[in-house]
């Protein structure tokens, strides 16, 4: 069993800073593409930034500048860290990752797993 488990939402006002941390756990074989998505209210899902477990890191560009991503490998966690925050980045963040977990010895299954969501808001 896998779990994603996030943290670090609230309110805060434009401008301000937010971090998001997400760890995982569980039987992890290993873990690829690590990531966070966020959804507005009436919009899609939409990708705000990822990270592979290489280091090489990809950002909407919405957040380009003011979002970084980082990751440690050996705690399976994911950092999310959100600077010169603005209204239009209220929305629930939600952690991503490519797990592989073991089957059986010798079989191994990749799948997406998501955390439960975090609210930001962004509002004076």
């Amino acid at each position: 069993q896998v779990q994603l488990v996030e943290s670090g939402g609230g309110l805060v006002q434009p401008g301000g800073s937010l971090r998001l941390s997400c760890a995982a756990s569980g039987s992890i074989f290993s873990i690829n593409v690590m990531g966070w998505y966020r959804q507005a209210p009436g919009t899609q899902r939409e990708l705000v930034a990822a990270i592979t477990s290489g280091g090489s890191t990809n950002y909407a560009d919405s957040v380009k500048g003011r979002f970084t991503i980082s990751r440690d490998n050996v705690k399976n966690t994911v950092l999310l860290q959100m600077n010169s925050l603005k209204l239009e980045d209220t929305a629930v963040y939600y952690c991503n990752a490519e797990i592989t977990t073991v089957i059986v010895p010798g079989v191994y299954h990749e799948y997406d797993y998501w955390g439960q969501g975090t609210q930001v808001t962004v509002s004076s």
